[in-house]
């Protein structure tokens, strides 16, 4: 089983990056908001590299573990590193589900499910505007 850790708010972290990104950007990472599924150009992205927190910076994930889970977000099997992320249970609309926020600035950057491909079976469910994709450079 998973460690399901609680989000602290971290107001120095979030004045921060008010300032870095749009409202809906904002609003998406941190008043909990979602985009628009198949709406984000990182939904489609093939190019090798690395997935970063559009905040922070922080590497979250790795195109190595990105596959096309039909959905309309960017999907990844595997955090970049199990440091990277924390999880919380959100139990908005009715359900109940695994949230996932950046470990460094606490950003929410989707929801985790348990139906995800080999080998971890997990499909992170992430909003495209909360990352910024860094190619390798021999891309």
């Amino acid at each position: 089983m998973r460690s399901i850790s609680r989000r602290r708010k971290y107001w120095g972290s979030t004045m921060k990056c008010r300032e870095k990104l749009t409202p809906f950007e904002y609003h998406v990472m941190f008043e909990h908001g979602t985009e628009p599924p198949f709406t984000s150009p990182l939904y489609g992205e093939k190019r090798e590299g690395v997935y970063l927190c559009r905040c922070c910076k922080t590497p979250l994930f790795s195109s190595e573990a990105k596959f096309d889970s039909g959905t309309g977000w960017p999907s990844f099997y595997a955090p970049i590193s199990s440091e990277a992320i924390e999880e919380e249970i959100d139990t908005s609309h009715g359900m109940v589900r695994t949230e996932v926020h950046c470990a460094n600035c606490k950003a929410h950057m989707g929801h985790l499910f348990e139906d995800g491909p080999p080998p971890t079976g997990l499909r992170y469910c992430i909003n495209g505007v909360c990352l910024e994709f860094v190619p390798n450079s021999d891309n």
